[in-house]
Order: C-alpha cells, then sequence, then structure tokens
C-alpha cells in the first residue's frame, strides 16, 4: 500500500439481550451489507470523536465517551488498490436517544445467533465472534 484512510467502526451490543444494533447500508462503499456504524476521520478528530460523530449520524444515538471502548484494528487491503483502510473497532453497551434510520443507513437489532454473516463483509465471521465473547482488543489484516 502506497497511503492509508483512517475509518472507524462501532459496535453497539446490548448484553443482556444477547443482541447487536446493525446497519443495513443503501448507498455507497459496502452497499446492500449489514455492518456497524461508522466512516471517516474528519481532519482534527480523534478516532474516538469520529466515532461518536459517525454513530449518531448514521443511527442517531450518542454515547458517553466513558462507556466507548476501543475493541480493536483492522486493516483492509483490496486487490490492485494502493489505499489501505485504517478501521478503528469500537464498542459499546451503553447509548442514548432514540435510533433512527437515515438516508444511508437502516438499523436493526440482531440478536447473537441470528446475525446475517452472509449479507455482511466476509470478514465479520472472522472478529465479530470475538468481539461478542469479550475476546478483545484484536487486530486482523484482512485481503480482499
Amino acid at each position: 500500500i502506497t497511503s492509508k484512510k483512517v475509518l472507524t467502526l462501532v459496535m453497539v451490543i446490548d448484553k443482556d439481550q444477547q443482541r447487536i444494533l446493525l446497519g443495513y447500508k443503501k448507498r455507497g462503499f459496502g452497499a446492500h451489507l449489514w455492518n456497524g456504524f461508522g466512516g471517516k476521520v474528519e481532519p482534527g478528530e480523534t478516532t474516538q470523536q469520529g466515532a461518536l460523530r459517525e454513530l449518531e449520524e448514521e443511527a442517531g444515538i450518542t454515547v458517553n465517551p466513558e462507556h466507548f471502548q476501543k475493541a480493536g484494528l483492522l486493516l483492509f487491503l483490496f486487490e490492485n488498490d494502493p489505499v489501505g483502510l485504517e478501521t478503528h473497532v469500537y464498542k459499546t453497551y451503553q447509548y442514548e436517544g432514540q435510533i433512527r434510520e437515515c438516508d444511508e443507513m437502516r438499523p436493526e437489532w440482531f440478536n447473537f445467533a441470528d446475525i446475517p454473516f452472509t449479507q455482511m463483509w466476509d470478514d465479520d465471521k472472522i472478529w465479530l465472534p470475538l468481539l461478542l465473547k469479550e475476546q478483545d482488543p484484536f487486530f486482523g489484516r484482512m485481503y480482499f
């Protein structure tokens, strides 16, 4: 790779009900796949600030930074693309506000046993179970 983009990914987990909040991507990169919430880190933002902003933009909810934890780091490399995606993964078990759909994402809760891995990025089935079992932090390098 000759350069990288710094991105964020937020996983909202309800431990009591054993479920996770995912968003159906309606347009853009990753369209028609279920994923966590996140995106680009803006100039002057930390990865945590970018993750919190993206979560509010895409799902309408906020998280107290005290209840926001770094869970992992994933580096995505794509064949014939010199730009790597450095993705900082965060998790939270608490949020405030009303979950809502936006023009980019449609949030939906999934029981841990019913996560739609066949409609997600291929790497999610590798690292997401680690996160749900609290076997984090983790690091991964994914090749597409």
